[in-house]
C-alpha cells in the first residue's frame, strides 16, 4: 500500500532527521561536482528528422560551406548622419578595420566583406545584403563552426570587441545573430529571486510563522539545486535546449513550494490534534504525500509524453524539466519530513508578528495555538462560500463555464511562429541591430532562407532556381550563389520581403516548396530544399500542430484512467478532465489576446505583437495538465476522505473543499507569483511560459476548484462515486487516496461504496 510505505518513510525521516539531511547534502554536493566536471552547456537545434529544413541542412553539411554552423552579424552605420559608405573614405576604412578585427577572433571561420564588395562592384554589395541601397548601413556577417565547438566565451569576445571599437571608430556598432540566441544568459536569476520573495510573503501570511514559511522555500531551493545540476550533467551527454533551465526553474520552484506546502499544512493539522512531531510528520507524508506523489508523477508522465511530437529538442527539454519535478517530489516525501522532525513542535505555533497580522492589531498577542491555520477546522468564510455555491449549483456552473468558454474563443485565431529580435526591448543590441537591418534592407533580411540544391548532373538547374526564386513575389533578393566544386551542391541565400515572424514568410516558404522549386527542377533527378532558421521553426510549428491532437488525446486518456483508479469513480475523472481542458483553453485564449492582439502587452514589457512560439502550446498543455492535477487530487482526496467517513455527498463537498481551500489558494498564489515573475523577462518565449502558466493556475484554483468543482459535484450527487460492479472488480486496490486512507479519517464510519449491483 502506497500510504503505508509513505507513512514508514515519513516517520523514519522525522525520527532520524540529520541522517536524511546529510544524505541530501551529499547528493547535492555530488550533483554539483558532476555538473562542474561533466556538465555541458545548453544548445538549440530547432529541427527534427524528416523535415524539409533538416534535409536542406544535411545538404549544406555535405557541401562543407560552413553555413550549417553558428552565425553572428555586426551592423554598422556612420556616426555622421550625412555620411555613407559609398562616398566617405573614413567610414569605409573604419569598416575595413572592424571586419579585420572580427575575423581575428577565435573560432571565426570567415566574414563577409562589404567594403571589398563596394570596391569591386557596388551592385554585388547591395544585392548580397551587405550595404544598404543608400550606403548608410553595412552588415558584416560572421561565420562560426557548429555550436558544439563554441561556448559563451566566443560571444563574450565578440561583445567585448564591439565595446572597444565603439570608442575607437566613427561608427555606430550593433550586433545580433543566433550566436546571441545560443549563448546569451537565459532569463532567470532576478525572476527567480522575485518569485521566491513573493512566495515567502504569501507563506508567512498563510502560516504566520517564519519557520513554517521558510521550510517550503528551503525545500524548493534545495531540490532545484539538485535538479538543475542533474540537468547540466544531462547537457553533457545530449543537446539540452536553452529554454530548459528557465522552464525547469519556473516549474520546479512552483511545484516544489506547492508540494511542501501541502505536506506542511497537514503536518500542522496533526500537531494541532496533539500528535508528537515524528508521528505527525509520518501521518502528513502518508496523507498529503500521496497526492504529491500522484500529482508529481502525472506531471512527469505528461511532460515525457512530448516524445510523441518526434521533435528531439522538445523530448530532451521535457526530460530535463521532468528531472527537476521528480527531484521536488522526492524532496517533499524525504527531506521535508526530516526538517519537520528536526523543527519539533514549534511548527504548530505562530509567532508574535503572525498573531498580530491575524488579530489585525498589535494588542492582541495571546499565545494561543493557531488551529485554524493548521487546518484542524475549515475556515468559516470558505465553508460559507462553498455552502452557498452548493445551494445554487446551476447558475454558478453555467456562469463559470460560460466565462471560461468566452476566454477560450481567441484560441480560434492562434498562430504559431517565431518571435524574432524585433520583439526584444530597445535596450538590447540585438533589437537595435534588427531595426537597422530592417531599415536598410527590408524586414526579410533579418530572416534569410537558405536553399540547398543538388543538381545531380543537371547543369541548368541552378540558373533556373535563381531565376524562378527571384521572380517569386515573396522574395526581395537573392545573394550570389555558392557552388561546392567537390559535390556540386549549390546554396542560395534568399531574403524574403517580410520578417521572420510574419505569417507571409511561412506562406512564402510553403510556396517555394510546393510551386517554385518543383517548377525549376522539373522531373529530373535534381532536388532542392528550403532551410534556415525561419524555415526550421516553421517546420517544427507545423509538426507540433499536427501531433498536438494525438498528444492531447493521450494525456486525457491517461489522466482519466489514473483518476478512475484513484477515486473509484467514472464521473469524477471525466469531470476533472473536462474542467482541466476549460482552464487550459482559457489560458491559451488569454495568451493569444496578449501576445497576438497586444491586449495588456505593455504590462509585461511586450513592445510588439508576436506569434505564439511553435512548441509552447504543446509544452504548456503537458505542464499545465499535470499541475492542475495537483489541486484536483489534493482537493478530491479530502472530499473522498469525508465521503468515506460520513457517507453524505453534500457534507463531503462542503467539508472537503473548505478544508483545502486555504491551502489551495495559498499554493496557487505562490505559483502565480513565481510564474508571473518570469512573465516580465526580456525574451518573449519566457514571457509566454510565465504568463500562460500563471493564468492557467489562477483560473484553475479559483474559477474551477472553488466554483465549478463544488457546483458540478453537487449536481451529480451520489453519482459522483458511481462505478460499475464489473469495473470495480477489475481495478486494482490501494491507489492514492482510496482504500488506504489513514485510519483516523476513515474509522469513524463504514465506508460507503456506490457501485452498480
Amino acid at each position: 500500500m502506497l500510504s503505508k510505505a509513505l507513512l514508514r518513510l515519513g516517520a523514519s525521516a522525522a525520527r532520524h532527521p540529520w541522517r536524511v539531511i546529510a544524505a541530501w547534502l551529499i547528493a547535492a554536493t555530488l550533483a554539483v561536482l558532476a555538473a562542474v566536471a561533466f556538465g555541458g552547456r545548453t544548445a538549440d537545434s530547432m529541427t527534427a528528422p524528416g523535415l524539409d529544413s533538416r534535409r536542406a541542412a544535411e545538404l549544406i553539411e555535405r557541401a562543407g560551406t560552413g553555413q550549417e554552423g553558428m552565425t553572428a552579424q555586426v551592423v554598422v552605420t556612420p556616426l555622421d548622419d550625412g555620411a555613407t559608405f559609398f562616398d566617405d573614405d573614413g567610414a569605409r576604412t573604419a569598416l575595413t578595420r572592424l571586419r579585420a578585427e572580427v575575423k581575428r577572433l577565435p573560432h571565426v571561420l570567415g566574414t563577409s566583406d562589404p567594403a571589398g564588395a563596394l570596391d569591386a562592384r557596388g551592385d554585388t554589395a547591395v544585392r548580397g545584403g551587405l550595404v544598404s541601397a543608400d550606403g548608410r548601413i553595412a552588415v558584416v556577417r560572421v561565420q562560426y563552426p557548429d555550436q558544439s565547438r563554441l561556448s559563451a566565451e566566443d560571444l563574450d569576445a565578440l561583445v567585448d570587441l564591439g565595446d572597444r571599437l565603439r570608442a575607437e571608430l566613427p561608427l555606430r556598432i550593433e550586433m545580433g545573430g543566433n550566436l546571441f540566441y545560443a549563448f546569451s544568459d537565459p532569463d532567470g536569476g532576478a525572476s527567480e529571486l522575485i518569485g521566491l520573495l513573493a512566495a515567502a510573503a504569501i507563506l508567512f501570511l498563510a502560516f504566520g510563522s517564519l519557520v513554517a514559511a521558510a521550510l517550503p522555500i528551503g525545500i524548493a531551493v534545495f531540490g532545484l539545486t539538485v535538479g538543475v545540476a542533474t540537468m547540466t550533467v544531462l547537457a553533457g551527454v545530449t543537446e539540452v535546449p536553452t529554454f530548459a533551465p528557465v522552464l525547469g526553474s519556473m516549474v520546479g520552484l512552483g511545484v516544489g513550494i506547492d508540494y511542501a506546502l501541502f505536506v506542511l499544512a497537514r503536518h500542522r493539522e496533526y500537531l494541532a490534534r496533539g500528535l508528537d512531531p515524528q508521528a505527525a510528520a509520518g501521518r502528513a507524508v502518508a496523507t498529503a504525500g500521496r497526492p504529491v506523489v500522484f500529482a508529481g508523477g502525472t506531471v512527469v508522465v505528461s511532460i515525457l509524453g512530448l516524445a510523441v511530437a518526434n521533435v528531439p529538442f522538445m523530448t530532451v527539454g521535457g526530460l530535463a524539466v521532468s528531472i527537476v519535478v521528480l527531484t521536488m517530489v522526492l524532496a517533499s516525501v524525504t527531506l521535508l519530513p526530516a526538517f519537520l522532525g528536526a523543527a519539533g513542535p514549534r511548527l504548530g505555533r505562530i509567532g508574535r508578528i503572525g498573531r498580530a497580522l491575524r488579530a489585525g492589531r498589535s494588542g492582541r498577542l495571546g499565545r494561543r495555538r493557531d488551529t485554524a491555520a493548521a487546518g484542524a477546522v475549515p475556515a468559516v468564510g470558505w465553508r460559507r462560500w462553498i455552502g452557498h455555491v452548493s445551494r445554487h449549483p446551476v447558475p454558478y456552473a453555467v456562469g463559470a463555464a460560460g466565462l471560461l468558454l468566452t476566454a477560450t474563443l481567441p484560441v480560434l485565431g492562434l498562430r504559431v511562429g517565431l518571435p524574432d529580435d524585433g520583439s526584444l526591448p530597445q535596450s538590447r543590441t540585438e533589437r537595435r541591430a534588427y531595426d537597422l537591418v530592417a531599415e536598410g534592407f527590408g524586414p526579410g533580411t533579418n530572416g534569410p532562407l537558405v536553399i540547398a540544391a543538388d543538381p545531380s548532373g543537371d547543369r541548368g538547374v541552378v540558373d533556373r532556381l535563381v531565376a524562378t526564386v527571384a521572380a517569386d513575389p515573396g522574395i526581395a533578393s537573392v545573394a550570389p550563389t555558392h557552388i561546392d566544386r567537390a559535390t556540386g551542391i549549390a546554396t542560395l541565400v534568399v531574403f524574403p520581403t517580410t520578417s521572420p515572424q510574419d505569417k507571409a514568410t511561412a506562406d512564402t516558404i510553403a510556396r517555394l516548396r510546393t510551386d517554385v522549386l518543383p517548377t525549376a527542377i522539373g522531373l529530373g533527378p535534381a532536388r532542392a530544399h528550403v532551410g534556415g532558421a525561419a524555415a526550421s521553426l516553421s517546420d517544427v510549428g507545423q509538426r507540433t500542430s499536427q501531433r498536438l491532437p494525438a498528444f492531447v488525446a493521450a494525456v486525457l486518456a491517461m489522466s482519466f484512467l489514473l483518476l478512475m483508479l484513484v477515486f473509484r469513480s467514472i464521473l469524477v475523472p471525466l469531470k476533472a478532465v473536462l474542467l482541466n481542458l476549460l482552464s487550459i483553453g482559457a489560458a491559451y485564449g488569454i495568451m493569444v489576446a496578449v501576445f497576438q492582439w497586444g491586449w495588456g502587452g505593455a504590462l509585461i514589457g511586450l513592445e510588439a505583437t508576436v506569434p505564439i512560439v511553435s512548441f509552447i502550446p504543446m509544452f504548456l498543455f503537458a505542464i499545465l495538465f499535470g499541475l492542475s492535477m495537483d489541486y484536483e487530487v489534493f482537493l478530491l482526496s479530502r472530499v473522498r476522505e469525508e465521503y468515506l467517513r460520513t457517507g453524505d455527498n453534500g457534507t463531503a463537498i462542503v467539508e472537503g473543499v473548505s478544508r483545502t481551500a486555504r491551502i489551495i489558494t495559498s499554493a496557487a498564489l505562490i505559483m502565480v507569483a513565481v510564474f508571473l515573475s518570469f512573465a516580465v523577462a526580456d525574451d518573449p518565449s519566457t514571457k509566454m511560459f510565465g504568463l500562460g502558466l500563471a493564468t492557467a493556475i489562477f483560473i484553475d484554483a479559483t474559477v474551477v476548484r472553488m466554483v465549478l468543482v463544488p457546483a458540478t459535484m453537487t449536481l451529480l450527487g451520489r453519482a459522483n462515486w458511481w462505478l460499475p460492479k464489473w469495473l470495480d472488480r477489475m481495478l486494482p486496490r490501494g491507489p492514492v487516496g482510496t482504500d488506504d486512507t489513514d485510519a483516523e479519517s476513515t474509522s469513524e464510519a463504514p465506508r460507503p461504496r456506490l457501485v452498480d449491483r
